[in-house]
């Protein structure tokens, strides 16, 4: 820049000097606008947070709650399948103790009972190294080695 310049300048704004309070006014509106997004960006982050938080608790709390009820019913559930209990339904269902001497059993002709093979005592069948196929039994260096050995005489 030469002298004629800056002069220039300085005559501009001793003429004008509403345009450095304009700038200066421009440059603390921006400041202030700039302020007051960051603002609102952390007002809505902070709400975010705090609206997920109380759904958190909302859902602890339901939970909480669930737990109750099932324990409630599964105490009552065992009251009513107690031992004493079933005992005095069936009485009042008109039931009666069964003595060791009213047994009756039926025997049915030609059925058997069929065993499940995870009961029966058949041993297992043992694999040896002879029954396995030679491919399990290769190592994966032995199977390298083969094929180079089989592309090389392939080439020759």
């Amino acid at each position: 820049m030469n002298i004629q310049n800056v002069t220039h300048l300085v005559h501009a704004y001793k003429i004008a000097p509403w345009r450095v309070n304009r700038q200066w006014v421009g440059t603390s509106l921006l400041a202030v606008v700039a302020l007051a997004m960051i603002a609102t960006l952390y007002l809505d982050v902070t709400s975010q947070a705090a609206i997920a938080g109380r759904e958190i608790q909302d859902l602890t709390a339901a939970i909480t709650i669930n737990k109750q009820v099932s324990g409630d019913l599964q105490t009552q559930l065992a009251t009513l399948t107690s031992a004493s209990v079933m005992k005095s339904r069936a009485l009042e269902l008109g039931f009666q103790p069964m003595e060791s001497g009213q047994a009756e059993y039926l025997v049915v002709p030609g059925y058997s009972v069929i065993e499940p093979d995870i009961l029966s005592s058949a041993p297992l069948p043992q694999m040896s190294a002879l029954s396995i196929p030679p491919e399990y039994n290769q190592s994966l260096l032995d199977w390298m080695d083969e094929k180079i050995s089989s592309s090389s005489r392939g080439l020759q």
